[in-house]
């Protein structure tokens, strides 16, 4: 079967766009732009005059057999408790009742738009501030647990990532031996050390914390600060889980933004420090799990469009010496602030 038979975004045309959010009582007023997103498939719709939600809305369909229901209705829960507790969370509207809909076998949710900008990582106010409203997701993250979203671990984001690729004939032959080699010793260490971390206390996270899920106001606007988008990714896992993914460059420089971050948190919450230990570990993590993503994408036809690279022997190539470089900086010593 070819990737156009396969898959069902090729069904997803501007009229139905607009007719989805008209199910749920909104009217487009022809203006609609698609959003970057790979895993679903996000738009931008301006709306007639005269709608209490304002000028523009956000609508997200979202990827078909990837969460159930009850998983992305803990999803907009949880981002219904942030807002309630004054965390910058931009949720999903309630509508008719209901935050997630249904039209014509997709499955949807409608949010307010919002400006904003990248935060700017070098400023050590803007990673402050930051910080602390990690803190106060986490302190909401801590009251209950998800009983339908699954935990980020070595089996979920490692093992199953390991087996999915092997058997799925992913890998070039003459590159597999060595990546099944490197990524089984890159599992082993970050067993290892999770275990010797002794951490063991797991809460509801964002999950994909990096910048560009953060849309940041400038200071003397209104609302100015961060504001936290798309929970899609949203399990269960250690809090620095959430922190780690704002740290970049050399090791001097990830020192220094932790620092920052953690200037932030702690002034809202405690870290267990112990987690510092496991910075390391959750990067090899989502090495492994983002090619057992494409992997998995490869049928939806924006995949090849957009990474023609995936599948090469020069990217597996590179998978290797990535997992190798992992594998040596998850045996260094951690990060300290």
């Amino acid at each position: 079967m070819s990737a156009r038979t396969q898959h069902p975004y090729e069904n997803l045309t501007p009229e139905r766009v607009l007719d989805a959010l008209a199910s749920v009582g909104l009217q487009g007023d022809g203006r609609l732009m698609a959003l970057s997103s790979y895993e679903n498939r996000v738009y931008q719709v301006g709306l007639e005059e005269g709608q209490a939600q304002g000028a523009m809305v956000v609508i997200k369909f979202y990827r078909p057999d990837r969460w159930s229901d009850a998983q992305i209705e803990e999803e907009h829960a949880l981002a219904a408790e942030l807002v309630a507790a004054e965390v910058p969370m931009i949720a999903p509207l309630r509508l008719k009742g209901q935050t997630l809909a249904r039209y014509e076998g997709f499955a949807f949710s409608v949010s307010p738009w919002r400006g904003g900008r990248r935060p700017e990582l070098e400023d050590a106010d803007v990673l402050e501030w930051i910080g602390r409203f990690l803190a106060r997701i986490h302190q909401v993250g801590r009251r209950r647990p998800f009983v339908h979203r699954p935990a980020l671990d070595i089996a979920s984001f490692g093992r199953a990532s390991r087996s999915l690729l092997l058997e799925g004939d992913h890998l070039p032959l003459d590159v597999a031996s060595s990546w099944q080699a490197a990524c089984d010793e890159a599992l082993q260490v970050a067993g290892a050390l999770w275990q010797q971390s002794g951490v063991t206390q797991a809460l509801r996270l964002h999950g994909d914390c990096h910048p560009g899920n953060i849309l940041w106001t400038p200071a003397g606007a209104d609302g100015a600060g961060p504001h936290f988008v798309d929970l899609d990714d949203a399990r269960t896992g250690p809090a620095i889980q959430d922190l780690w993914m704002l740290l970049a460059g050399e090791r001097a420089q990830r020192q220094w933004q932790l620092s920052a971050l953690l200037e932030g948190y702690e002034q809202m919450g405690e870290l267990d420090r112990r987690e510092l230990r496991l910075i390391e570990v959750l990067r090899t993590l989502r090495l492994i799990h983002y090619s057992a993503w494409l992997a998995q994408r490869w049928h939806d036809p924006i995949f090849p469009i957009n990474f023609p690279w995936f599948g090469s022997r020069d990217y597996w190539q590179g998978q290797v010496d990535l997992l190798i470089e992992q594998t040596e900086a998850m045996q260094e010593p951690a990060l300290v602030a």
